[in-house]
């Protein structure tokens, strides 16, 4: 389906390049089909939505088609439609070509990775979109269409932005640029105005449960469910919490909470102390947006007195506890105070042990005044 961003590698089974899965979008999916059936294809898509629910994967899937000449029956079926959408088999020339990245008409804009610093950078340079121009206005290479998929959009820098927007601007025939946006309001408004939008929502709950037992055929039923309400709508964020084990972390966070104020010191010290090694970024990463999205559904029940979903046991009576025990205004500092410390933890690379501590403690020491 999607991936999760940051975690994502060339060899990664779920990776939208090589996936043929697609689930929850298929409007979207009809409305792209309908443009290239009425030969009036638009230039430029803007795929927006949250990240993990499927853009990318759109994206990829409508690159295969074009390249494939419409897909295994030309796009239209005998009324005018297709039976399978943008579907290409995974076993066509063009759907292996472009999942090993060997496409001469695909030409993908996203983030680099530095070798120096070991990760993504943060942004996408304009040295990555400087040939988008050319690229589009040449004679494609096999006699068809030529596409770019930027990946993300709202991750160009200015000068990359610009860039983008002086090929939206003129753009040549039979060629086709698609953008993906997790924050579509970071984009300028001009090229935002130059792309035909289509907005991709969270899906289902079940749509998840599915397509993580179709990536993950081994993983209990039990746990695909847990995921799927963690992870809210993102198939891409439920695979990158199985991946660095979140759902065992979220079970065990909810477990110390759940004691407040009577804390679990030992078990506190034992649980912080998995974060402190300099090889488990990741994991502290998750811990803390899973704390911090714990809290959130707090208030949330705090302020609406509406029950959310119980994703492991004993977590709606720890929110009922703690939510009766101050008003939802000294809820809203903690829940503040907890995510600046999380923040200047993570930028400035201060103790992650303690700073979990002190985030254990800050609830007790409210829960008890």
């Amino acid at each position: 389906m999607a991936r999760a961003d940051e975690t994502e590698t060339e060899d990664d089974i779920f990776s939208p390049r090589k996936n043929d899965a697609f689930l929850g979008h298929e409007e979207a999916e009809k409305t792209i089909l309908d443009a290239w059936n009425s030969k009036r294809m638009h230039h430029a898509w803007l795929l927006c939505g949250p990240r993990g629910v499927g853009k990318a994967t759109l994206a990829y899937r409508t690159a295969r088609f074009i390249l494939s000449g419409g897909g295994e029956d030309g796009g239209a079926g005998l009324f005018g439609d297709s039976p399978n959408g943008l579907y290409v088999n995974p076993e066509n020339p063009v759907f292996r070509r472009i999942a090993g990245g060997g496409h001469g008409d695909l030409k993908v804009i996203e983030r680099k990775y530095d070798e120096k610093k070991k990760r993504l950078q943060g942004e996408i340079t304009v040295d990555s979109v400087r040939t988008v121009g050319n690229f589009m206005s040449k004679t494609s290479a096999e006699g068809g269409w030529r596409v770019v998929i930027v990946d993300a959009a709202d991750e160009l820098n200015r000068n990359a932005a610009n860039a983008i927007l002086k090929v939206l601007e003129e753009p040549p025939a039979n060629a086709l640029m698609i953008l993906v946006a997790h924050h579509p309001g970071r984009l300028l408004p001009t090229i935002r105005s130059r792309c035909r939008r289509l907005n991709l929502g969270a899906l289902e709950e079940h749509q998840v449960v599915d397509l993580l037992g179709r990536y993950c055929p081994d993983m209990d039923l039990g746990d695909r469910d847990a995921l799927s309400g963690l992870a809210e709508g993102s198939v891409g964020r439920a695979l990158q919490l199985h991946e660095v084990g979140g759902l065992e972390l979220y079970t065990e966070l909810v477990t110390l909470i759940a004691a407040l104020p009577n804390a679990d010191v030992a078990g506190q010290h034992k649980f912080a102390e998995r974060f402190s090694a300099a090889d488990k970024d990741a994991s502290f990463a998750t811990i803390t947006e899973l704390l911090h999205w714990w809290l959130a559904r707090m208030i949330r029940f705090a302020a609406t007195g509406q029950a959310p979903r119980e994703i492991v046991d004993g977590e709606l009576p720890a929110m009922q506890r703690m939510a009766a025990s101050q008003p939802l205004d000294q809820w809203l500092e903690v829940w503040e105070k907890i995510n600046e410390l999380m923040g200047a933890t993570r930028g400035l690379h201060l103790d992650r042990k303690q700073a979990l501590l002190n985030a254990f403690f800050m609830l007790e020491e409210t829960m008890r005044n």
